[in-house]
């Protein structure tokens, strides 16, 4: 027996102003479906959810839901006009003997219901449309960036609520490890096509990659076909008085239809620009502490940020993640404790408001009116990595258009402004790089290059996250910051991070049992005590010393034949010049050792 469609879409068509978003558009949502909805910043993908939501109106077409079939949809702006508080706006259109299920959605998500609406951030205004629609628990449930502004406890919460519902949704996220759990199909939106697949998000950048690997064997096809028939033009006129017209207006075909393929959008031209180098050590923190009156963020912590170090903190919103990273780069004073920083350091900060960025102001003025990025005498070019470049052009390479050049900021979409913002600390030189939440809003090709580019930056970074996988992809020392002020260090990244955690609790646990009581917390650590990074290189250079004791003891035994320099004298060089290097690091290496072991014993 068929099942009746949950939503059906037939033949959308829809168009603003230009190049369709989308044309003779079909797409059906069954009953428990669980969808992906994927594609690049401004493909149209919050645009089709709305139009399935029944919030645009498409210019042609039909949109259906079954049959008693209820829709609901969490937008990323909501509206909370005539509500006096969160809770009010959450528990609209709820009979009061379903009050507790907005209690419970407000637990999980982590947000007040008593918070006047004039008074709630962006994010908490987020967070109560979403607990909205838990609560409703529609049939139909369209989520358009349900994870930004959550903390990983959060959307933890909302994982769980989502695998145990029976109901079905489409989702938006940038987040992956929340679409590979919860996925089982995926709708991708690329250049005005929507393609389903029916497996979940893990298989769809090999899909993605197929599909655009047979469009380029086919263009390049294409492409052949055209030269070899524009060749038989040209020669045939002076072969033949009457050329064959058919094969002429064929000719005219292809050239049309090479002309109708819609070019992908490039990813990016990011790219970060390393400045000089800083000093070894990039920022030592000796016990520093913080509270807000009764509230204690941050209990006496130490920290030692070596050069090179990707350092990300996480932990529920609130709990001062931000507040630490503002201490350690000197923005805000620690109570007690004090934060040295380093020689010769160029900072640059992504900030998670946003804050950066005046609404009011174009793209352009955005650029132009920073003066580190001002050229002298030059209105339409700003400075870029040293060099002088028009705006416009600058603008391209993140994506935008010439038309937005002079569009006020507040136009653009969330993934926009992070593309804006990392224009321009991309723009200057830097070797220590603060990233407060740069991942919302971004799409996940953007993503995967600024991945790539932190790879490859030769600097510091410190970030604040709550993208699990960009954490594991990103991160090689992880502090987690808990209620009550504790902050503790791990190596990697997330799920090294809860791998570790495992191993404290389970060795905590029979040390519980044993005493009846409860385990000492482990220590986060002195002023003498050993960065993650630096135990890693103290366990390390063993190995290093005794491959470089291995290495001089064969050139030393090379460069004992004494008819080495007069048989082979450029042989002789290269050895003797290798053994100097191999002496030189070794006792670099072996004086870092000391010093490390001697800190170790005293810490």
């Amino acid at each position: 027996m068929a099942r009746i469609p949950l939503l059906q879409l037939t033949d959308i068509s829809l168009t603003f102003g230009g190049d369709p978003v989308f044309e003779d558009l079909s797409l059906v949502v069954q009953p428990g479906d669980r969808v992906a909805l994927v594609g690049r910043n401004g493909s149209g993908k919050s645009t089709l959810m709305k139009v399935m939501a029944g919030l645009v109106e498409a210019d042609r077409g039909e949109v259906v839901a079954g049959p008693g079939v209820s829709v609901g949809y969490m937008e990323q702006d909501p509206d909370l006009t005539g509500f006096d508080t969160l809770g009010d706006f959450a528990a609209h259109g709820l009979e009061p003997a379903q009050m507790y299920l907005v209690e419970r959605a407000g637990e999980g998500l982590k947000f007040d219901p008593a918070r006047p609406v004039e008074t709630a951030s962006g994010g908490e205004r987020r967070r109560a449309a979403l607990a909205r629609l838990m609560a409703q628990d529609p049939d139909l449930m369209l989520l358009d960036e349900p994870t930004n502004h959550l903390d990983i406890e959060a959307i933890s919460w909302l994982e769980a609520e989502l695998r145990q519902s029976r109901k079905g949704y489409v989702v938006i996220s940038h987040d992956r490890a929340f679409l590979r759990a919860l996925t089982r199909a995926t709708l991708w939106v690329d250049r005005g096509v929507v393609r389903r697949q029916e497996k979940g998000f893990a298989d769809f950048e090999a899909w993605r990659d197929d599909v655009w690997q047979t469009e380029d064997t086919q263009t390049h096809k294409l492409n052949r076909k055209i030269k070899a028939e524009a060749r038989w033009a040209v020669e045939g006129i002076s072969a033949r008085r009457k050329r064959n017209q058919g094969r002429v207006r064929a000719l005219q075909d292809l050239r049309a239809e090479r002309a109708s393929q819609i070019k992908r959008q490039g990813t990016a031209a990011m790219a970060f620009e390393a400045g000089p180098k800083s000093g070894r050590k990039v920022i030592e923190a000796d016990q520093i502490s913080k509270s807000f009156g009764e509230t204690v963020i941050l209990q006496p912590f130490s920290i030692t940020v070596q050069r090179g170090d990707r350092v990300a903190f996480v932990g529920p919103n609130g709990v001062g993640k931000t507040t630490l990273l503002n201490m350690l780069i000197g923005k805000l004073a620690p109570d007690s404790g004090t934060v040295t920083p380093g020689t010769n350091l160029e900072m640059a900060v992504f900030d998670q408001t946003r804050a950066q960025l005046d609404p009011d102001m174009s793209l352009w003025d955005s650029l132009t009116g920073d003066p580190d990025m001002r050229v002298s005498g030059k209105a339409d070019q700003i400075m870029v990595r040293g060099q002088p470049k028009h705006v416009v052009g600058y603008l391209k390479e993140f994506l935008f258009d010439e038309a937005q050049a002079r569009a006020p900021v507040r136009s653009l979409s969330g993934g926009e402004k992070a593309r804006l913002l990392l224009a321009r600390i991309m723009a200057r030189p830097s070797n220590l790089l603060v990233l407060d939440e740069p991942t919302n809003d971004l799409d996940v090709e953007t993503l995967d290059l600024l991945q790539d580019l932190l790879g490859q930056y030769d600097g510091t970074v410190m970030i604040v996250s709550h993208d699990r996988d960009f954490l594991d992809r990103v991160a090689a020392v992880t502090i987690v910051l808990e209620p009550g002020g504790r902050a503790t260090a791990y190596a990697g990244g997330w799920s090294d991070m809860q791998s570790q955690r495992k191993e404290v609790a389970k060795a905590e646990k029979p040390a519980r049992q044993k005493t009846g009581g409860t385990a000492p917390k482990p220590k986060t650590g002195g002023a003498g005590r050993l960065s993650f990074t630096e135990k890693h290189r103290l366990e390390a250079l063993p190995d290093e010393m005794a491959q470089l004791e291995a290495e001089i003891s064969k050139l030393e035994t090379l460069l004992s034949d004494p008819a080495l320099f007069t048989d082979a004298p450029v042989k002789f060089t290269k050895a003797t010049e290798a053994l100097v290097a191999r002496q030189k690091k070794l006792s670099a290496a072996e004086e870092e050792w000391l010093t490390l072991e001697e800190r170790a014993e005293n810490g």
